[in-house]
């Protein structure tokens, strides 16, 4: 737009041209978008200050410092912030803290591969003794690096209907 106003007469016929190509742009966007570049807003200029040291902070501590970490460590260093400001920041950067106490998933479904037809349609009640027996897969999670231990309970063991 800055190469063709002074040929077309200013920003405000170029923008009633846009407008009636469906491309609808106010000439206030064009002016904030040129005093945005010309000079950054305050977020902008204190956000590039932050970044490398965030970014610093975090390589230091072995990557597994999260935001509430990095907000603290900058404060000790005297770089007043807020936490929100931090997080919004480390999302920018695309850095985590390590995560402690998550689930391990120990069984993935493939969908791609037919499930076993279900026998008892769903109905564990049996018409007399041993004449259903129902299989128990139990993995133990504090054995985890042991192989898995599996049990089969026969109906008469085992408490509900069947």
């Amino acid at each position: 737009m800055d190469e063709h106003r002074a040929r077309l007469g200013g920003v405000e016929p170029i923008c009633r041209t846009l407008t009636e190509h469906d491309c609808k742009i106010a000439p206030s966007t064009y002016y904030a978008h040129r005093k945005r570049l010309r000079a950054p807003s305050a977020r902008t200029v204190r956000d590039a200050e932050l970044k490398p040291l965030i970014q610093q902070i975090f390589e230091a501590n072995y990557r597994v410092y999260g935001a509430r970490k990095v907000w603290r460590e900058l404060h000790r260093q005297g770089h007043i912030v807020a936490r929100c400001t931090v997080e919004r920041l480390m999302r920018e950067l695309g850095v985590t803290g390590a995560v402690r106490g998550k689930k391990i998933i120990t069984t993935i479904p493939d969908s791609s591969v037919e499930r076993a037809p279900d026998l008892l349609d769903r109905n564990f009640v049996a018409p007399a003794p041993n004449r259903c027996w129902v299989a128990d897969f139990t993995q133990n999670a504090a054995m985890a690096t042991a192989p898995p231990h599996w049990s089969v309970t026969p109906p008469g063991d085992r408490p509900g209907p069947c």
